[in-house]
């Protein structure tokens, strides 16, 4: 019979939170960006054609850079944490006694007892390498990140920009002028936006109306500067 503390499954928090926020990030910008770019278009030229060829190569480079600045965050956060390890352990041969006194205000400040600190710190700083994590986590307050969310946030970033952009280019496809396309375009992304606004807000703890409200009163006011530009230029 397995002991009462056995977990009968892995848990794995922190993918799934790395996992949501990097859709969230590539939902939201594909969604408002390429429907700011084809609502802008919407008011300076009378073919849809243009109107898809322009928005199907701005959802290819967005993903493509939304994708490398996932990665390029993810490996910074990893050489960060890295350099600190190798700080820690240099100042843990260098000087001992200084990160002692550390670990023993860190203990003072959670409320253990005089002798219970000293004793705390001698197992501690026992094992040079217990010695190095306690000090990231505690007095640092760096979590050791995990090497393989880079790639996996750029893909995640990538796919979710691609598919959230498609959505207001794809009334363009079945109307026969932009400004058809821009109004259908409004109504199935402001929808989107709604609903994604309201789904994250509830997923995160806000309010979830005004969260949605939000959302959809960013993408409106994006295309609706951009289509009053274009407008503005093209006459």
């Amino acid at each position: 019979m397995p002991p009462a503390h056995a977990h009968p499954h892995p848990e794995d928090h922190l993918t799934s939170s790395a996992m949501l926020q990097d859709i969230v990030i590539g939902l939201s910008d594909g969604l408002t960006v390429p429907f700011a770019l084809a609502a802008g278009l919407s008011g300076a030229v009378s073919s849809s054609a243009l109107v898809i060829t322009a928005g199907l190569a701005e959802i290819v480079a967005g993903s493509i850079a939304m994708g490398l600045g996932g990665y390029l965050a993810g490996r910074t956060e990893v050489e960060h944490y890295e350099a600190e390890v190798a700080r820690e352990h240099r100042e843990v041969r260098e000087v001992p006694e200084v990160e002692r006194a550390e670990v023993r205000d860190l203990l003072a400040e959670i409320g253990l007892s005089e002798a219970t600190r000293e004793l705390a710190v001698r197992e501690l700083t026992a094992d040079p390498e217990q010695w190095v994590k306690f000090m990231m986590k505690y007095e640092l307050g760096l979590e050791k990140p995990d090497p393989r969310q880079a790639p996996k946030s750029a893909a995640t970033i990538s796919l979710a920009y691609a598919v959230g952009g498609l959505i207001p280019l794809s009334a363009y496809f079945f109307t026969a002028t932009p400004t058809e396309g821009l109004l259908w375009s409004a109504v199935i992304t402001l929808v989107c936006l709604f609903l994604f606004g309201y789904l994250k807000s509830r997923l995160t703890g806000q309010p979830p109306v005004a969260g949605a409200l939000k959302m959809a009163g960013i993408g409106a006011l994006a295309a609706g500067a951009a289509f009053l530009v274009a407008r503005q230029f093209s006459e």
